[in-house]
């Protein structure tokens, strides 16, 4: 999957940007139809050490989801955003699993009452 990282107001360096890549792959695993990523870091101003934002975007087939965290450091907003977007995913999967079955059933249906 390809994820594009901006960070914003500042230079994220190559370690984050591996993590957070690391990170977005495995998504992979639960939903191989993911298009297509953006993560925005971002510094907030305030007093308290929870002061970075990671804001994950994905691009599904007819669909978007997106999650936001904030916490002390960007490698633990990412953590939680991307389980956050699993559990997002998985009840994507399972609307769209209903559809297929109601579909289905609406077919049987038709064929059945022509006969």
């Amino acid at each position: 999957m390809k994820i594009t990282v901006q960070s914003i107001h500042f230079n994220a360096d190559k370690n984050l940007l591996s993590f957070i890549q690391k990170k977005a792959d495995k998504l992979d695993t639960f939903f191989d139809n993911i298009i297509n990523g953006e993560v925005y870091l971002k510094l907030e101003n305030v007093e308290h050490e929870a002061n970075k934002i990671t804001e994950i975007k994905l691009h599904l087939p007819g669909n978007t989801i997106f999650a936001k965290e904030q916490c002390k450091t960007f490698e633990e907003a990412t953590d939680l955003a991307i389980e956050s977007l699993r559990k997002q995913i998985a009840k994507h999967k399972t609307r769209k699993e209903i559809a297929a079955q109601e579909v289905r059933k609406a077919v049987l249906t038709s064929t059945e009452e022509e006969f």
